[in-house]
């Protein structure tokens, strides 16, 4: 229509501007109005999780901690009963694992494995019952003192900016580089390192994507072989590699749980054939319990799910 007007010399050029000017300023304000509304509520949200932070009890310090001198690594649930609500998840659980032996845990989704571990790391504390490390009740020791006799490697690799060496070395503080070097080699980790361009001086980026999925784990196991803890948590970290780099990571895996206790989560059952003691566990109750051979001869729900993996792996 301005323009219709314009060329009939009824208004300017300079009036249609103006107009087009007035019309974006009207607007700008409602724009701006809608757009505060929707921060005001993202805002309330992330309040609620703050304040929901903030009145969470506090960790109650141990009042006169218990202090092992040397981990030898026996472990004991006595009769723990947990549940995250008011349901229990798991109810008079009963182990004895000794010190240096390899203790895989198996069982469905669900089935409580990950909270055993959280147990034990006191992430939780029991219902009822008690966990004791060489006779010690793990209430009775100071958190950070129980979580440092254990090196856990998981599933998901955690990584940070910067080089390799330093990546490795966030296990041990003032790690020299002999033993820096000697941890890499032992996780079977040295041979790809020498591969890079700067070695062990090559920089990692903010998600690590500059090295593969494989590399990755072996890096976490050598940081986990230069920490050098009495015990070891190992959550299975095979399942995205190539066979190759799975057979590598187990040998490094293998060399790392040598003479220390060890807790296996364990998704492929081929992996933890040669442990001690292994848990079969369902629901949060310990249905079986055994070395491979003995589970087997049961021929109960552990030889049922052992069975059905290779029946897989045979159809695959």
């Amino acid at each position: 229509i301005g323009g219709i007007l314009v060329t009939q010399r009824v208004i300017t050029i300079g009036d249609i501007q103006a107009f087009i000017t007035y019309t974006r300023q009207f607007s700008q304000p409602i724009s701006q109005t809608a757009n505060i509304a929707n921060i005001i509520q993202s805002t309330i949200a992330a309040a609620e999780r703050v304040f929901e932070l903030l009145a969470e009890e506090e960790e109650i310090p141990v009042k006169e901690p218990k202090v092992l001198e040397k981990v030898a690594g026996n472990v004991r649930f006595e009769h723990v009963s947990f549940g995250y609500g008011e349901t229990l998840l798991m109810e008079d659980v009963d182990i004895t694992i000794e010190a240096g032996t390899t203790t895989a845990i198996v069982g469905p989704t669900g089935a409580g494995k990950t909270t055993l571990i959280n147990l034990l790391m006191r992430f939780y504390d029991v219902n009822d019952g008690k966990i004791t490390i060489d006779g010690v009740d793990i209430r009775q020791m100071r958190r950070s003192d129980l979580r440092q006799a254990f090196g856990i490697v998981l599933q998901d690799t955690w990584l940070f900016k910067g080089t390799i060496k330093d990546n490795i070395a966030y296990g041990k503080t003032n790690a020299t580089d002999d033993e820096i070097y000697r941890a890499a080699k032992a996780a079977r980790a040295d041979h790809f390192i020498q591969t890079l361009p700067d070695g062990y001086e090559t920089i990692l980026n903010e998600e690590a994507s500059n090295i593969s999925q494989g590399q990755k784990q072996l890096l976490t196991i050598a940081r986990a072989m230069l920490a050098d803890s009495p015990m070891m948590i190992l959550d299975e970290a095979t399942s995205s590699v190539d066979t190759r780099t799975e057979i590598l990571i187990q040998q490094a895996m293998n060399e790392l749980m040598k003479d220390r206790t060890s807790f296996v989560i364990a998704h492929r059952l081929s992996t933890i054939k040669d442990a001690d003691t292994i848990l079969v566990m369902d629901q949060g109750a310990i249905i079986e319990q055994g070395s491979h051979n003995e589970l087997m001869e049961q021929d109960g729900f552990y030889a049922s799910l052992y069975q059905s993996q290779f029946a897989e792996e045979d159809v695959g």
